[in-house]
């Protein structure tokens, strides 16, 4: 017998050590830099790679998890990325690909772990109740987070520059998860609830998630939050070690050991804040639809689930500020107050992420999956896009700002203009549901907290 507190547990634990592969390249990003001689640019993009296949693999997954069962589909995740991060440890040249090229394939497999996110909130979608859902996935995805901000402060400590042991100890431990999964992991609370996601996996069931304007709002917030953050995840390090390097020498950090520890600590900073908070901002998605609080005249407030919608607004706007005040203190060259702002930001993408994922189980509560990889897919792409805007401006700390005004305000005005509805979203988007699902026109509907 199993309860749905095992299940967030095994969950939680599972997508924790799959966050913490994904992003252990970031760790070591100045070691690997040093060892094969990498410029600025090169390492801008070794740390987009790590998000490349992460848009169609979180569709896909997302979509498999409805189809074939959470337990089954994170399985297979964790399995295939630790054994490839064993290869890894031991990579060397094939053919006409050198060392490093065979590592950065190797590293990009294995940084798809990171899709398994959508499978763990399509299994915590199947196990808790809408009153409940906000705080349950909060709780999944922000303490599974953690592993980002867990490997960016620990494994340069434990590891010091020896990145290939790390990369061995940590995909052993992958499939040693794995096995724990397929053996204790259920797919649902009840067969009814397992079976109706799988009979809404059609190909017109996809597209009709994937056409719908507030399924495209919700992704591009998703862009703007966790998008953001594993960019940030990912260039961090690298950042503070170019942007601040004077300041981290005058503090007594020096060598490539040093300084990666020194940057890997303040780059953590901002992935505890995000992922500690994330659980928060569940509860005041819930704390808001319980109160029914919806300040925004140009946002719906009719729809059962409106002021988790109006509280995702709050958070995309303090995102924003954010943003822009990282570069205005980093122009300012105060390391000590570029910390603390990036402590503030991470809090903010925190809010972001869980309110994002408080909305989309109850908005798609027959086809969970298929809408969270959707949304926990595509907005990916924003962690391979920002980090190459940071790395390609010619000063190192204007990107934050120009990512702010050139993607983030459109973003915000686009999720306005779809979340504007007084009648049920899910009927605007591009073709009607009777297009995509047939039989009667209305959307199926939705969840009522």
């Amino acid at each position: 017998m199993t309860n749905k507190i095992e299940q967030l547990i095994l969950a939680t634990v599972a997508f924790f050590w799959a966050f913490l592969m994904w992003f252990s390249t970031a760790a070591f990003s100045p070691s690997i830099g040093e060892f094969y001689g990498l410029t600025t640019g090169q390492l801008a993009v070794l740390a987009s790679s790590a998000i490349w296949l992460a848009p169609p693999g979180r569709v896909l997954a997302g979509w498999a998890a409805d189809r074939l069962g959470a337990h089954n589909v994170f399985t297979i995740i964790l399995t295939y990325s630790g054994l490839v991060s064993i290869a890894s440890a031991y990579a060397s040249g094939i053919g006409f690909l050198s060392d490093f090229q065979v590592l950065f394939v190797e590293r990009m497999i294995v940084a798809s772990a990171g899709i398994s996110f959508v499978v763990g909130i399509q299994h915590v979608a199947q196990w808790f109740d809408e009153h409940e859902i906000g705080t349950a996935e909060g709780l999944y995805a922000g303490t599974g987070n953690v592993g980002a901000g867990v490997g960016a402060l620990l494994l340069p400590r434990i590891y010091g520059t020896n990145f290939t042991d790390a990369f061995l100890h940590l995909g052993i431990v992958a499939l040693l998860i794995a096995v724990i999964y397929r053996w204790r992991g259920e797919p649902a609370k009840d067969r009814a609830t397992a079976e109706t996601a799988k009979a809404n996996t059609s190909l017109g069931d996809t597209l009709f998630v994937w056409t719908r304007f507030a399924a495209i709002a919700l992704m591009l917030g998703y862009a703007m939050s966790f998008g953001l953050e594993i960019a940030m995840n990912s260039w961090l390090p690298s950042y503070y070690a170019e942007g601040f390097d004077g300041a981290i020498a005058d503090l007594g950090f020096t060598g490539t050991a040093a300084i990666q520890t020194a940057a890997g600590t303040f780059a953590a900073v901002q992935s505890f804040n995000a992922s500690l908070f994330r659980p928060f901002s569940g509860y005041m998605s819930d704390l808001w639809q319980r109160k029914g609080w919806t300040p925004y005249p140009l946002l719906s407030t009719s729809q059962p689930y409106s002021p988790r919608v109006h509280w995702l607004m709050t958070a995309l706007l303090l995102i924003t500020v954010a943003m822009v005040a990282l570069t205005l203190v980093g122009l300012a060259g105060i390391l000590p107050a570029s910390v603390v702002v990036l402590a503030v930001f991470g809090v903010t993408v925190s809010f972001g992420t869980g309110g994002v994922f408080a909305i989309v189980p109850v908005l798609f509560e027959d086809r969970p999956g298929t809408a969270s990889g959707f949304i926990g897919g595509v907005s990916t792409s924003g962690g391979i896009v920002y980090p190459l805007v940071y790395g390609y401006v010619p000063n190192i700390h204007m990107g934050y700002a120009i990512v702010a005004l050139a993607f983030f305000v459109p973003f915000m005005l686009f999720y306005v203009w779809a979340m504007r509805y007084e009648e049920d979203p899910r009927e605007h988007g591009f073709g009607s549901a009777r297009r995509w699902l047939g039989g009667d026109e209305t959307a199926p509907a939705g969840g009522d907290d």
